[in-house]
């Protein structure tokens, strides 16, 4: 599709990252990576590995004894004839991402110890930032403004969505990755400022945007009735909270007299996946949510059974059960709006919501990230993360880099796209799920 970001999404109040059976599963990032947002317990989920351990003799393809001997040839070279003052630390630190840039997967990387402490802050949900969220073009490092938080820092300062980002305070970050221009240049202490350079496509023009940053709440979910009957929650991405809040506002929207639901999932990165796959579970019959594949052909599978979510798993232990859930199930007609930028976790809900045939998908192809990553934490406090598996909807549909397509196709106007910010009732992707759950389309 044409304006598909390949891109890790991140959001610039913070990183999130979020664990659940020893997976991340990154929406295409935010970082916060992925998918979430930080709810991490490290010893509990993520498997330590210690630097300089052995691997399985028999799968090893690379000869370390000669990678050695050329490194030392490098180094000598390095200490003889670079004239500038080398950082050792640095070069170090290069070796190990360049291994993991060697994969070829643009979600696999490598993490210096300071930058996987960043990341695995635990805010709780409460960021010091600018407050925007951000999706980065990983084949040409374009980072995008894709939403912009009411009452935040980048709302008073006047960013839009569809601002590209070229500078930081002066710095040009058109070639660094998403987590580090949001964890080192983005974020900072309260109330200091921060320049953010864009390029703003409706005025063909570089703009400087000055903001103080401040601690940020991120919304996740927003509802509010459209119609007398059609209620509308917006879910912004999945954190740990964001089943509950989905609930809770669904009951605050049946309160009013909502007996038709939309669902709006455009530019949501994903985040937990647990959060996702209980929304879901929430509003289907029983039966199975969503399946990931290992390379060791291990399959876990997610799926409700006698009132409970659980996990189950080809390997022995498996994982343990969900809470009960409630008893009550929401079975009134549905829309879920998507677009390309609909990525992991929104699309494990989209999906297992269509091979249902519980809703209606309104809009445009999702971005198509079908694949889990691992946070393997390093014993000198770095960390790499790795692609490990890829997840299927319920009909075995493996949605990676082809995403899934609505049932409705409508692209939102362009000029409403140029614009950045619209009302509902402008939005005609909005307006064509209306008539979708009225029965009109």
């Amino acid at each position: 599709m044409e304006n598909k970001n390949r891109f890790w999404q991140g959001v610039l109040v913070g990183a999130l990252i979020t664990v659940f059976g020893g997976l991340i599963v990154i929406g295409a990032s935010s970082f916060i990576l992925m998918m979430g947002r930080a709810a991490l317990n490290v010893e509990e989920h993520v498997q330590t590995v210690e630097a300089g351990s052995e691997a399985e003799e028999e799968k090893k393809a690379l000869d370390l004894a000669e990678i050695s001997q050329k490194l030392m040839l490098l180094k000598q070279k390095v200490d003889q004839d670079f004239y500038f003052e080398e950082d050792t630390d640095s070069m170090e630190e290069g070796i190990y991402a360049g291994m993991m840039a060697g994969l070829g997967d643009p979600y696999s990387c490598y993490y210096t110890a300071e930058q996987y402490e960043e990341l695995m802050v635990d805010t709780q949900g409460v960021y010091c930032g600018i407050g925007a969220m951000i999706s980065q073009n990983l084949e040409t490092n374009v980072m995008t403004i894709i939403r912009v938080f009411e009452g935040s820092p980048a709302a008073e300062g006047g960013l839009l969505a569809g601002d590209m980002i070229s500078k930081v305070d002066g710095r040009d970050v058109t070639q660094e990755e998403l987590d580090i221009v949001v964890n080192n240049y983005v974020k900072g202490e309260e109330n200091t400022e921060v320049t953010l350079t864009v390029f703003r496509p409706s005025v063909n023009d570089y703009l400087d945007i000055t903001m103080t940053r401040k601690s940020v709440e991120v919304p996740t979910v927003e509802h509010q009735m459209l119609t007398d009957d059609i209620g509308y929650v917006l879910i912004t991405q999945f954190e740990m909270v964001t089943a509950q809040q989905f609930k809770d506002a669904v009951k605050d929207l049946e309160s009013q007299g909502m007996k038709k639901l939309m669902i709006d999932l455009r530019s949501n990165p994903g985040g937990v996946v647990d959060s996702a796959v209980s929304i879901a579970a929430y509003m289907l019959p029983e039966g199975d949510i969503l399946t990931t594949r290992y390379k060791n052909g291990q399959e876990d599978v997610y799926r409700t059974k006698d009132k409970k979510l659980r996990v189950d798993s080809s390997q022995e232990g498996g994982f343990p059960q969900y809470p009960v859930l409630d008893e009550d199930e929401l079975d009134i007609p549905i829309a879920i709006l998507v677009n390309e930028n609909s990525a992991s976790a929104s699309e494990i809900l989209a999906g297992a919501m269509k091979d249902y045939g519980r809703a209606t998908l309104v809009g445009t192809t999702t971005f198509g990230k079908g694949i889990v990553q691992n946070l393997y934490p390093l014993k000198d406090g770095s960390a790499i993360k790795m692609t490990v598996a890829k997840y299927f909807t319920p009909s075995g549909y493996d949605l990676h880099e082809k995403g899934i397509q609505p049932d409705v196709e409508v692209e939102l106007d362009a000029e409403l796209a140029a614009r950045g910010y619209y009302t509902l009732e402008e939005d005609n992707q909005v307006q064509k799920a209306i008539e979708v759950l009225n029965g009109e389309n």
